[in-house]
C-alpha cells in the first residue's frame, strides 16, 4: 500500500488548511508565565489556598481552573460567531459521553502541555503526571457507546464544525469494580466528590419536563382542535457545559449535560404538618432521574427510571434547541436548516416522539409540516444487532409516564403503517413485522423502529454491521426506502489516543512526519518510508517498550505482580459480555497451560494475557466470566512449571484513564467476538493506532482493519458470520467435542475444580453452556484459535519482522481516525459545514 492519500479518505469539503496559529502556543497568550498567575489567582479566590500550602489536589484544580478560563475565551468568541452567522449546528443525543480526564487532553489541544510542566515546576511540582493522577474518570459513560460520543465531539470541535453533545449529568457513574477473591464488587462511583472544574451550571436555560397525568381535547384561538397535555409531575432540567475545545483551532463547542431537579424542592405545608420526609419526597424523586448511569433494569422500578431517564434528557435538549432558534429570530419552520439531530442508538429515540409534540402541541404547527421537520433534522445511528439491545417498552408502563408521547406515536405508526399499505397491498405480515407496536407477547413500543420510521438516514457503524442492519435487522424498511439506509465505520481521535496516551511513539512521529500528523491522517503513511530502516525500527520498539514498562510499572502497583516488560503483551480489554468471548480467551489458555504442563513448550514465547472489563451487575454469566479468568490466573501464576513463559494479569475497573496506559503497551489485540455479533468496536482501533497487531474474527470493524493495514499484518482465525449463521440455523453450533480433544480435555479439568479449589460445581454454568448449546460458538472456532496463537508466537519470536507490522499497523490506521468519521457524517448525512473563527492574541 502506498502513495500519499490514506486508503477510504476521500477529499472532503471539510479538508481545510490549517489555522495559521496551528501549534503556536506563543500566539495563544498561554506561557508558563500565565498559567501561574491563572493558577495562583484561582488558589487564592477560588480554592481558598496560599500557593505555599497547596496540595496536589490543590494544584490540579487551579491548573484546571485556568486552562478553561482560556477555553472559555474560544467558547465566547465561537458563540458569538454563531449568533451571527446562524450556520446550521449538529445536535449529538447520546446517553453516555465518556469523555475521560479532561487536563491533559486540554493542554494537548491547546498545545501547551511544556508550558504546563514548567509552571508546576514554579510550584515546586517536578512531573506533570502528579498533578494529572488527581483528576477522578467523569463517571458520564460506560463502555464504547459513550467514548465513540467523547470522540465524535472532540473531532466536530477539531474540524470547526458547530455541534452542542446532549446528555446527562450522573451524578455518580455506572460503578466502581473491586475483585474480592475473584468476584466482581460493585461500589459507588462518587466522581463529584472532589469537584469537577470543568463545568459551568447554566441555570437560566433549565428546561421543564412532565411525566404522567392526561391529556385533553381543546380548541385554539383558530378554532382547531388540539391536544393538551396535563401531566401529574415535573422535573426541572438544570445544564450544566463542558467546553469542548478542538485541536489547535480556536473552535469550542460544548457538552450540556442534563441535571434533574424538583420544580419545587421544599414543601413547607407537609413539613409544617411534622411530614418531615414528605416535605423534600418530590426533590428526591426528581434527583433521582440523573442520579446514576444505567440503573438496573431488572425490575420494574429500574425499568420506570431508565425511561424517566431518557424522557427527560431528550425533552430537555429538544426544548434548548427550538428555544435558540426563538432567541436568534429564526422561525421555528427551519429547524431542520439550523439543527441537525443525530440519535446515538435507541436511547434518545423518544425524541422522534417528543419532536412532533413540540411542535405540533407547543408550537401550533400542523402535523405534516411537524413530521416533514422532523424526518429532515433526525438521523438514527445502530449499535447493536443483539436483540435485549434494542429496547422495547411495555405500553402500560409507557403510557402512564408518557400518555401524550404514546398518542404520538401511535398516530405515527397508524400513518407509516398505511404508507406501507399503498406500497405493499394486502401484506399483513408485512405490516406486522414494521409496525411500531409490538404485539407479539403483550403490547410493546419499539423504540429501534420509531427511530427507523422517522429518521431520514440510518447507519450502522461497520461494513458488515450496516449490511446486517440492512438484511437482517430491518430488512423491511430496507427493502422499502433502501436510500435511508448508510454505514459510517466508527473512528477515535488520535489526539487522546495516541498524542496524549503514547507521548514517546508520538514525539517519533513528530520528527517524521511533522507535528501536524494527529489532524491529518494522510500523513501517516510516509511512516511506511521505514519500515526497512533498521535504526527506526530500533526506536519505534523502544518506544513500545517504555509505554510496556510504564504498564509494568502501573500493574506491579495496583495488583503487586511484577510482569516482564519483554514478553508479549496479549489484551483483551472491553466490557465483559459472552459474545466477546473472554471465555474463549480464557479456555485457551487452559490449553496452552496443559501443553506446559506437558512439556510441550516447542515455539511458545515469554507472554503476559492481560484482561480487563466490567460485567453489568444483573448479568450473571458475565460475572462468572470474570471468576474464571481470576481462577485461571491464580493456578498459572502460581504453577512453577510454566513461570517465565505465562502469566495472566486482571485489570480492575478498567476505564479510561487506564486505557491510556493500556493500548499504547499492548503488543497482540484480541478481537475474537463471534462473527455478525460485533457492531464495529472501537477498542480494536486505538490498539491498531498505537502498533498492536490484532488476532481477530472477520467481526465488526475487523474486517476494515484488516483491508487497511493488509491480511499478512492480521492474524485472522474463526467462522465468517455466513458460516455461523448457517451452524446456527441447523442446530450445529460446534463439532463434536471428541474431534477436539484438547478443548475436552480442558473442559474436564475445569469441571475437575482445577481452576476454584476443588469446587467442581462452580463455573458449572459455564462448562455446561459451551459443552451444550455453546450459544456463542466457541468450539467452533477453537481449534483454529490455538493455530493462530501459535502463529502469534512465531512471528513474535522474529523481533525484526513484528516491529515491522507494528508500524505498518500505525502507517494504515488513518482510515480509522475519528475525523474520517465526522466528515463523512457531515457530507453525507447531516449537510453541516465548518465554522472557523480567528482571534486576537493574548487570549
Amino acid at each position: 500500500m502506498s502513495g500519499s492519500q490514506t486508503p477510504g479518505l476521500a477529499p472532503s469539503s471539510a479538508d481545510l488548511p490549517l489555522p495559521a496559529s496551528y501549534g503556536d502556543p506563543q500566539r495563544n497568550g498561554l506561557s508558563a508565565a500565565d498559567l501561574v498567575d491563572g493558577m495562583t489567582e484561582h488558589l487564592f479566590y477560588t480554592l481558598g489556598r496560599q500557593a505555599r500550602g497547596a496540595s496536589h489536589h490543590d494544584l490540579y484544580m487551579a491548573l484546571s481552573y485556568a486552562v478553561r478560563d482560556r477555553l472559555m475565551t474560544r467558547h465566547l468568541a465561537y458563540k458569538d460567531e454563531l449568533r451571527r452567522l446562524r450556520p446550521k449546528a449538529v445536535a449529538y443525543l447520546s446517553a453516555e459521553f465518556l469523555i475521560g480526564p479532561q487536563l491533559g487532553n486540554n493542554l494537548l489541544m491547546l498545545g501547551i502541555v511544556e508550558q504546563a510542566r514548567e509552571a508546576l515546576r514554579r510550584f515546586g511540582i517536578n512531573n506533570l503526571d502528579t498533578v494529572l493522577d488527581e483528576e477522578e474518570e467523569p463517571g458520564l459513560g460506560n463502555g464504547g457507546l459513550g467514548r465513540l460520543a467523547a470522540c465524535y465531539m472532540e473531532s466536530l470541535a477539531s474540524l470547526e464544525i458547530p455541534a452542542t453533545g446532549y446528555g446527562i449529568r450522573y451524578e455518580f457513574g455506572i460503578f466502581d469494580q473491586l475483585i474480592e477473591h475473584g468476584w466482581q464488587v460493585e461500589i459507588t462511583d462518587g466522581w463529584l466528590k472532589g469537584g469537577w472544574p470543568w463545568e459551568l451550571i447554566q441555570p437560566e436555560r433549565s428546561c421543564r419536563v412532565g411525566f404522567g397525568g392526561h391529556t385533553e381535547q381543546v380548541r385554539d384561538e383558530r378554532g382547531e382542535l388540539r391536544h393538551r397535555w396535563v401531566p401529574a409531575e415535573a422535573v426541572i432540567g438544570i445544564p450544566h457545559d463542558v467546553p469542548v475545545l478542538g485541536f489547535r483551532v480556536n473552535s469550542c463547542n460544548r457538552l450540556r449535560l442534563w441535571r434533574a431537579g424538583a420544580a419545587e424542592d421544599f414543601d413547607f405545608h407537609a413539613f409544617n404538618r411534622g411530614d418531615y420526609y414528605g416535605a423534600v419526597e418530590q426533590k428526591v424523586g426528581s434527583e433521582t432521574i440523573s442520579k446514576v448511569l444505567y440503573p438496573n433494569d431488572g425490575s420494574d422500578a429500574g425499568r420506570r427510571l431508565r425511561l424517566r431517564q431518557q424522557a427527560f434528557f431528550v425533552s430537555c435538549s429538544l426544548q434548548d434547541m427550538l428555544r435558540s432558534l426563538v432567541l436568534r429570530g429564526i422561525p421555528i419552520e427551519a429547524f431542520a436548516d439550523h439543527w441537525a439531530v443525530q440519535l446515538n442508538d435507541t436511547h434518545p429515540a423518544i425524541a422522534v416522539a417528543e419532536l412532533m409534540r413540540l411542535l405540533v402541541d407547543e408550537h401550533g404547527l400542523g402535523w405534516e409540516v411537524a413530521w416533514e421537520i422532523t424526518s429532515r433534522s433526525i438521523a438514527f445511528t445502530n449499535h447493536t444487532l443483539l436483540p435485549e439491545a434494542l429496547e422495547c417498552w411495555d405500553l402500560g408502563l409507557f403510557a402512564s409516564l408518557l400518555p401524550r408521547h404514546l398518542e404520538v406515536i401511535l398516530e405515527i405508526n397508524h400513518r407509516y403503517l398505511q404508507e406501507v399499505r399503498l406500497r405493499q397491498p394486502g401484506d399483513n405480515d408485512l405490516l406486522r413485522r414494521l409496525s411500531i407496536i409490538d404485539e407479539t407477547d403483550g403490547k410493546r413500543v419499539r423504540m429501534a423502529h420509531l427511530a427507523v420510521a422517522a429518521a431520514h438516514r440510518i447507519n450502522g457503524v461497520a461494513g458488515l454491521h450496516s449490511e446486517l442492519v440492512r438484511t437482517s435487522l430491518f430488512p423491511d424498511a430496507a427493502r422499502l426506502w433502501p436510500e435511508r439506509f448508510t454505514n459510517v465505520t466508527n473512528g477515535v481521535t488520535p489526539r487522546r489516543w495516541l498524542a496524549l496516551a503514547h507521548p514517546d511513539l508520538g514525539t517519533l512521529l513528530d520528527e517524521a512526519l511533522g507535528t501536524a500528523w494527529p489532524a491529518a491522517p494522510e500523513l501517516w503513511q510516509r511512516l511506511e518510508t521505514w519500515q526497512n530502516d533498521a535504526a527506526f525500527l530500533e526506536r519505534w520498539a523502544g518506544a513500545k517498550r517504555a509505554a510496556k514498562e510504564r504498564l509494568a510499572a502501573l500493574i506491579e502497583a495496583r495488583t503487586g505482580q511484577v510482569i516482564d516488560p519483554t514478553s508479549l503483551f496479549d489484551v483483551q480489554v472491553k466490557r465483559i459480555h459472552e459474545y466477546k468471548r473472554q471465555h474463549l480467551n480464557a479456555l485457551q489458555l487452559v490449553a496452552q497451560y496443559l501443553r506446559l504442563k506437558r512439556g510441550d513448550s516447542d515455539g511458545m514465547v515469554p507472554r503476559t494475557v492481560i484482561f480487563g472489563g466490567k460485567a453489568a451487575p444483573g448479568y450473571a454469566m458475565a460475572k462468572l466470566i470474570i471468576r474464571f479468568i481470576h481462577g485461571v490466573a491464580g493456578v498459572i501464576n502460581a504453577d512453577p512449571d510454566v513461570h517465565g513463559l505465562l502469566k495472566v494479569v486482571f485489570l480492575a475497573d478498567y476505564n479510561v484513564k487506564l486505557g491510556e496506559k493500556v493500548y499504547p503497551a499492548a503488543d497482540l489485540s484480541e478481537q475474537i467476538s463471534t462473527a455478525g455479533l460485533e457492531a464495529s468496536g472501537t477498542g480494536n482501533m486505538k490498539f491498531t493506532l498505537n502498533g498492536a497487531l490484532t488476532i481477530g474474527t472477520l467481526d465488526g470493524a475487523n474486517i476494515e482493519i484488516r483491508d487497511q493495514v493488509g491480511a499478512e499484518n492480521f492474524f485472522l482465525f474463526g467462522r465468517t458470520s455466513e458460516q455461523i449463521a448457517e451452524l446456527r440455523a441447523k442446530g450445529q453450533p460446534h463439532d463434536r467435542l471428541e474431534a477436539i480433544p484438547l478443548a475436552r480435555e480442558a473442559l474436564d479439568l475445569i469441571s475437575a475444580g482445577h481452576f476454584s479449589e476443588g469446587d467442581g460445581n462452580l463455573f458449572r454454568p459455564l462448562v455446561d453452556s459451551i459443552r451444550g448449546a455453546d450459544p456463542y460458538f466457541l468450539l467452533a472456532d477453537f481449534n483454529d484459535y490455538l493455530a493462530c496463537q501459535d502463529q502469534v508466537s512465531r512471528t513474535w519470536s522474529q523481533p525484526a519482522l513484528w516491529t515491522r507490522r507494528s508500524l505498518l499497523n500505525t502507517a494504515r490506521s488513518g482510515f480509522f481516525s475519528s475525523d474520517r468519521a465526522i466528515r463523512q457524517y457531515c457530507d453525507g448525512i447531516w449537510g453541516v459545514r465548518p465554522l472557523r473563527i480567528a482571534m486576537t492574541h493574548g487570549c
